[in-house]
């Protein structure tokens, strides 16, 4: 309780917009929880809010091991839980999932958020939807596609027009060379973006 009201104190004085950022991130370490993020490179990441790694939580709540199962598959030696999400937390203790590791892009030795980028792509009036995948890339190992389904049909948006938008809120190696408009995002039995199907897609030549 005494870190929640510390934390509130620090962002009184924050402009709306950056309270905003705040109050979405999914939040900080409660008592009997730890958190911390692991790089590709097995150390733990600074909490600056900016470097990404996999978020490893470790305490009293915890599961041992999934469901029928006894496997210790997804924990560290040291009995950490690898939750799968790519994630980074701030100086103050905020942790913000950015994407699911699976899904995550290596671009150049870089990493890029395909959870942010279509989030940002369906903010655009002229987007109803936009799952973003990895496609290999001979200089850069791999790069970001984006599948489109648009609002309006007979309304189309050109790739400089989104370049540009995007371009506001991510830098120029972490915004998409290709665009494909498809007619219906695939999805999962519960409704989420099917990436795996997409992957297939591309890689049988469909788009």
């Amino acid at each position: 309780m005494e870190l929640q009201a510390d934390s509130k104190k620090k962002h009184e004085n924050l402009n709306q917009k950056d309270q905003i950022k705040i109050r979405a991130k999914q939040g900080i370490e409660f008592p009997g929880i730890e958190m911390r993020i692991v790089g590709d490179d097995g150390k733990i990441a600074p909490r600056d809010g900016k470097t990404m790694g996999e978020l490893q939580v470790k305490g009293a709540w915890v599961i041992a091991s999934y469901f029928k199962t006894h496997s210790r598959d997804n924990f560290t030696e040291d009995g950490w839980f690898k939750t799968g999400d790519v994630s980074t937390i701030d100086a103050n203790g905020y942790m913000e999932i950015t994407d699911r590791t699976k899904d995550l892009i290596k671009s150049g030795g870089e990493w890029i958020s395909s959870v942010s980028l279509e989030l940002a792509l369906m903010s655009h009036p002229k987007i109803k939807e936009a799952a973003v995948i990895s496609i290999p890339d001979k200089k850069w190992s791999e790069r970001p596609l984006a599948t489109l389904v648009l609002a309006n049909k007979n309304e189309l948006v050109s790739s400089e027009e989104l370049k540009e938008f995007l371009s506001k809120d991510f830098a120029n190696y972490q915004i998409p060379d290709k665009y494909v408009t498809i007619n219906e995002v695939p999805k999962t039995s519960v409704g989420k973006f099917d990436k795996k199907e997409i992957r297939k897609l591309y890689a049988e030549g469909k788009f």
